[in-house]
């Protein structure tokens, strides 16, 4: 049976050589993130839906924390290691401290995350970017990158390996994508393309692929990922993903976006709740996004950091201000 290996900051260092010395043999790597949720939504005026959802994403990126990362590594079959195939990165965070919407956390924690041990023993971004440069799964189109309608998790995956603010364009973004994750393939993109609808949990259900572990934690789910994909890969694609058509689209971004309606699927499995509720308020359109702002809940006592300045990350493209919603915690 498939193992999923905890890591936290003690042992990161030892986990993170043990990818290292299998990652030529087993290329593929699934992933998938925890965070904090959707605190903030941009105001302004916006040329595109992709455009809103980009700069939603944006900003509750720069201003939030990663929570978890998981990772699983296959090999071009689709088998996995047998001593260890699935990586949860455990980081530091503080729901005393740290900015989240309410929701989210609360998801999480009946999810089993222990938030003491994320603030007391939780991998420090630096240290995690470090090893992961390093690592042999970036800056190489060797490495596969699987995911499931993951513009957020390239979203902090991006902002961990620069320390930077995320571009302001998605141009720019996916520029910085194309170099870090050369091949990328997310699921929900290839299923629109075969027309499957739902979310993670739903289509692997469909195709007879079974969870190991507990949803909303990034290690099962990134398990769950990397297995069905190959079973996706094999059923509908005969074994071969065409890169020119599929690599490098992230579902509800970019020209993804251009679907029958022009609403993405609001429903994806491991997701938090905040995040599904991101995904699925694409029926603002370009017109009404002008002054949007969305409340997840009521302001908690020391929800603004009082260091933090009102717009520390400059204005968002062309589109000017954004609208923070629901701080909690703070420092």
């Amino acid at each position: 049976m498939a193992q999923i290996r905890e890591v936290w900051a003690p042992n990161l260092e030892a986990e993170m050589r043990k990818i290292r010395d299998i990652i030529d043999k087993y290329p593929y790597v699934a992933m998938d993130t925890e965070f904090p949720g959707v605190v903030a939504r941009p105001i302004g005026a916006f040329k595109t839906s992709s455009d809103y959802h980009y700069q939603t994403m944006r900003c509750n990126v720069d201003l939030l924390k990663i929570i978890q990362v998981g990772i699983t590594l296959a090999d071009d079959e689709g088998n996995l290691p047998q001593e260890s195939c699935t990586w949860q990165f455990n980081f530091k965070f503080s729901i005393n401290d740290d900015m989240y919407a309410p929701e989210s956390i609360e998801l999480l924690q009946k999810s089993g995350i222990d938030f003491q041990r994320h603030d007391e023993f939780g991998i420090q971004p630096n240290d995690f970017a470090e090893l992961m440069i390093t690592s042999g799964m970036v800056l190489t189109p060797d490495t596969k990158w699987i995911s499931f309608h993951s513009g957020y998790d390239f979203g902090y995956f991006v902002k961990l390996l620069t320390a930077e603010s995320l571009p302001t364009t998605e141009d720019d973004f996916f520029a910085l994508l194309r170099i870090w994750f050369p091949t990328v393939y997310d699921i929900k993109f290839l299923m629109r393309c075969k027309m499957l609808k739902g979310g993670l949990q739903d289509v692997a259900d469909d195709l007879g692929v079974l969870r190991i572990g507990s949803s909303h934690q990034a290690g099962s789910d990134s398990l769950l990922t990397s297995s069905t994909f190959f079973k996706m890969r094999h059923l509908y694609f005969h074994d071969h993903i065409d890169d020119a058509e599929f690599s490098g689209k992230l579902y509800g971004l970019g020209q993804t976006f251009s679907v029958p309606n022009g609403l993405t699927d609001p429903t994806r499995g491991g997701a938090t709740i905040a995040e599904r509720d991101d995904r699925g308020s694409a029926e603002i359109s370009p017109q009404q996004a002008q002054g949007v702002g969305l409340s997840l809940g009521s302001m908690q006592p020391g929800g603004l950091p009082g260091s933090m300045n009102p717009s520390p990350y400059g204005p968002l493209g062309t589109n000017g201000q954004y609208l923070r919603t629901s701080l909690v915690g703070g420092r």
